[in-house]
């Protein structure tokens, strides 16, 4: 099995990001606008995610941990044997977090492609989730 781990820092505080990252209906918009361009929830409480590359995926939450500020989830219904996912944040200080993102997946062939799509993700996040982070503190209305 692949794993593909991808951990980035963010000029945003811990609480910004784990108030979007929670927010498991909105993702398209609150997280990686952009990356994905719509969500829509079906009747088991998944995303059906639309991504700019014209991929869907369904991902089915695993778990929301408050206290953790981590998020788990599994895609179903694919070409994907198993896929497992988390996202978690944690605070580096002064305003600062840094995002962890961990992907299982199988067939190993796959892991290039969910790389790539982890890392355009991870430039969505971060591009959105700082920008929010500025207009918060300049006062700005968001």
């Amino acid at each position: 099995m692949a794993t593909i781990h991808r951990e980035f820092e963010l000029t945003a505080s811990a609480a910004q990001v784990w108030d979007a990252l929670r927010d498991f209906r909105a993702v398209h918009q609150r997280l990686a606008p952009g990356f994905l361009t719509a969500c829509r929830i079906d009747e088991e409480g998944a995303r059906i995610l639309d991504f700019s590359n014209g991929s869907v995926a369904r991902e089915l939450p695993v778990s929301i941990d408050e206290s953790l500020h981590r998020i788990a989830y599994t895609v179903t219904g694919s070409r994907m044997r198993h896929h497992h996912a988390s996202a978690q944040v944690f605070d580096a200080g002064e305003g600062r977090s840094r995002f962890v993102w961990i992907t299982d997946v199988l067939p190993d062939e796959l892991a290039p492609y969910i790389a790539g799509m982890m890392d355009e993700g991870a430039a969505a996040m971060k591009k959105k989730l700082e920008a929010e982070a500025q207009k918060s503190s300049s006062g700005s209305p968001t």
